[in-house]
């Protein structure tokens, strides 16, 4: 593959590309028990799509804000990302007020109750007061709207983790295992309140994610890979995703390869190595990130076809990322409900899935076509291809 300081000029393609397949594949498998969600990502093994997206999203913001940090802590580089992470949190209300009236009218107009025993709502009527509280503080995320919190907090630690890659890749490496591992061992989490419990995105886990991320991203400004291209990784790697993929797959080894972890956890090997917990980034998860990261970034087939014209409508999702996410979280929450009032069959669920995924299209071309950075693309190419105006000539007094 290309490194991306060899390559053209502008973004890498394999980015946009690779961050709106996972907002697709999130939107699918936000609306639980529609037919497609046994296409998308989580049925080739253990990850899914939320730990790709974190990862890009690591990559992104070494690529996007490293050179601000290159010199040290500035502020000029920090203000930026702390910028971010404020709007994350803005548009993370945004959409927990937009999932709490879609569930509201759910129960207002068709009677549909068990909404509230979903997502983390039933608070919401025993607990109005600590709910709301909880909301605005982020100690009460709702199911499903409970990503952004953890990419602001992460955004909140990336100037210091892009300054410590910058400075030692292999100090960043072992500081992100480490306190991975210290949140494992010592069940560390941030506080849920007025429920008892931690975040469901726990971020003092997925930092590692998203560290391995900020790595990729600094090691392709220099040029470099990560890590090299070696026939014993390649086949490792294949190794554990074709494994990983039947293994999910075939009843045998659930049941056999299952009672082999079950057994691990006995002999008091610690749950986030032997074990599948999202929360806490699990080994398993992890290393399948990591396999199905590395065979994508090889030399060769990858590049090729982020760059084909047909994908353009998948890159432009991942060029809008943080609005179309916001959509389709909302989208997901009503086709929920629908769901809930009316399961329905294929058909419906061919409405929902792309009926909300034409929205998001749409939204996206709007934004690259007409949105303020769009308008102001064109007001500069007008500007350097127009003439410059004549000098007007100026009359003396004697004239």
């Amino acid at each position: 593959m290309r490194n991306i300081a060899l390559m053209k000029p502008g973004r890498d393609l394999r980015i946009d590309l690779f961050r709106g397949l996972a907002l697709v594949m999130i939107y699918i498998d936000h609306i639980p028990g529609n037919l497609y969600e046994n296409f998308t990502s989580r049925n080739l093994g253990f990850s899914d799509a939320a730990e790709g997206f974190v990862f890009m999203s690591g990559l992104a913001a070494a690529l996007a804000y490293g050179p601000a940090l290159a010199k040290g802590l500035s502020w000029e580089g920090t203000s930026r990302l702390w910028g971010r992470a404020w709007l994350l949190y803005l548009v993370h209300i945004l959409t927990a007020v937009w999932a709490i009236a879609i569930v509201s009218a759910a129960v207002q107009f068709w009677g549909n109750e068990a909404m509230l025993s979903k997502n983390a709502m039933k608070i919401y009527g025993t607990d109005p007061f600590g709910f709301l509280i909880g909301i605005a503080t982020l100690g009460h995320q709702l199911g499903y709207v409970n990503i952004l919190p953890m990419y602001m907090a992460l955004l909140l630690m990336a100037p210091a983790l892009i300054r410590i890659g910058q400075r030692s890749k292999l100090a960043l490496l072992a500081t992100s295992v480490g306190l991975w591992a210290a949140t494992g061992l010592f069940r560390l989490n941030l506080p849920n309140y007025p429920m008892e419990g931690g975040w469901f995105f726990n971020p003092l886990a997925w930092q590692l994610v998203f560290s391995l991320g900020i790595l990729t991203g600094l090691s392709l400004r220099q040029g470099k890979r990560l890590v090299p291209v070696k026939g014993w990784i390649i086949a490792l790697a294949a190794g554990w995703l074709a494994l990983t993929f039947v293994w999910i797959h075939n009843d045998w080894m659930l049941k056999n390869f299952g009672h082999a972890v079950w057994q691990l956890r006995q002999w008091n090997v610690p749950f986030f190595i032997a074990g599948f917990d999202k929360t806490f980034v699990s080994l398993p998860r992890l290393s399948h990130l990591l396999a199905l990261a590395y065979i994508l970034s090889l030399p060769g087939i990858v590049p090729g076809i982020a760059e084909a014209r047909v994908l353009e409508p998948i890159r432009m999702l991942g060029r809008h990322s943080l609005p179309i996410f916001a959509l389709g979280t909302v989208l997901a929450i009503a086709g929920q409900t629908v769901k809930q009032v009316h399961p329905g069959g294929i058909w419906q669920d061919s409405v929902l899935i792309f009926g909300g995924l034409a929205l998001q299209f749409a939204f996206a071309y709007g934004r690259d076509n007409f949105g303020a950075k769009a308008v102001a693309r064109r007001r500069k190419a007008r500007d350097e291809t127009e003439p410059a105006p004549a000098p007007v000539r100026r009359l003396h007094a004697a004239e």
